[in-house]
């Protein structure tokens, strides 16, 4: 598995979340809102480097959600975390198998997304 591009599948998945770049734009994590972006960027890279012998869904939600209310003061009830959990499960079981098709995927679309192009995570 490529670490980098591990790391840079993470970033851009976040990139997309919604909630994340709302949290991000208006600051609700203070003026380093982006800064603590790039360090849930980290946080789940050293999650999905972690030794454990297999990963758990519900882990990586409850980390995303805990990062999302005590970085950013944001309660998310809106279904995205799930989905965002699901989508970087999904990222890193194809990065395992040395599939890069979902990161060239986020890639096309981040690129092509004007909205979200002004705010990169984790670069």
């Amino acid at each position: 598995m490529n670490s980098s591009i591990l790391s840079e599948g993470i970033a851009l998945t976040l990139s997309q979340w919604s909630a994340l770049q709302l949290a991000i734009r208006n600051q609700w994590g203070g003026v380093d809102s982006l800064q603590k972006s790039g360090q849930l960027v980290a946080e789940l890279f050293s999650f999905f480097s972690s030794s454990r012998v297999s990963l758990c869904i519900d882990d990586l939600e409850n980390l995303l959600y805990e990062n999302m209310v005590l970085s950013f003061n944001t309660d998310i009830e809106d279904g995205s975390i799930e989905e965002v959990a699901e989508g970087l499960m999904i990222l890193y079981e194809e990065c395992v198998q040395g599939n890069y098709e979902s990161i060239e995927k986020l890639r096309k679309s981040r690129y092509g997304a004007k909205n979200l192009s002004n705010h990169p995570v984790g670069c």
